[in-house]
């Protein structure tokens, strides 16, 4: 890793024409490599992709399971429910639920 001498934001390695260097995407500063450096971004993965379920507003949702919760709607103490991430890992997931028996689809944050 390096840092822009002039504005302090990191650099990425890149070459220009014969020259490989690091540049500043901030504010376009070039700092040629030494001989011989480079740069090399790795990542092992292990498994396969997992596969991801989308959920339309009209799909069953008796494959999920019950929980006890009051319906907003109906008043109804019986809801299917999943969960799913829809803000930044560092944020807790959502609670999606169905009502068992209207129907009535509504989300809770933590």
């Amino acid at each position: 890793m390096k840092f822009c001498d002039k504005c302090g934001n990191l650099m990425i390695f890149t070459e220009k024409g014969k020259a490989s260097g690091y540049l500043c995407r901030n504010c376009g500063h070039f700092a040629k490599a030494e001989e011989g450096e480079s740069t090399m971004l790795a990542e092992d993965v292990d498994g396969g992709a997992e596969e991801v379920k989308v959920i339309g507003k009209d799909d069953d949702y008796k494959q999920y399971p019950k929980s006890k919760i009051d319906c907003p709607n109906c008043g109804h103490g019986e809801a299917y429910w999943y969960m799913q991430q829809t803000r930044g890992a560092d944020e807790p997931q959502t609670r999606f639920y169905s009502c068992v028996k209207c129907k009535h689809k509504w989300r809770e944050y933590d």
